[in-house]
């Protein structure tokens, strides 16, 4: 049980770290063909569009809050999980 927490705690901290990295690739131009950008954004996306699809993108305001709520998403999930898990350890 003690391998399955440390599995669920690293999954819950790459995962955040992608969404990261996500966040600083938005900010600078890069080549959107290569591998590691399309599989961060692939990894990323489907959970940054739960996210999106509840709070729209004004115009007069394009600021995407998406990454934050999917983080803080992702750490209560995280928290819940391990919770269970060391339960039962």
């Amino acid at each position: 049980m003690l391998a399955l927490y440390r599995i669920v705690d690293a999954f819950f901290l790459v995962y955040t770290l992608l969404i990261v990295v996500r966040i600083f690739l938005s900010w600078i131009p890069h080549d959107y063909t290569l591998f590691i950008f399309n599989f961060i954004y692939d990894v990323t996306e489907p959970v940054l569009d739960i996210f999106r699809r509840l709070i729209p993108v004004r115009v007069n305001l394009p600021l995407d809050f998406s990454p934050l709520l999917a983080i803080i998403a992702l750490q209560l999930l995280k928290s819940l999980l391990l919770n269970l898990i060391g339960k039962f350890i």
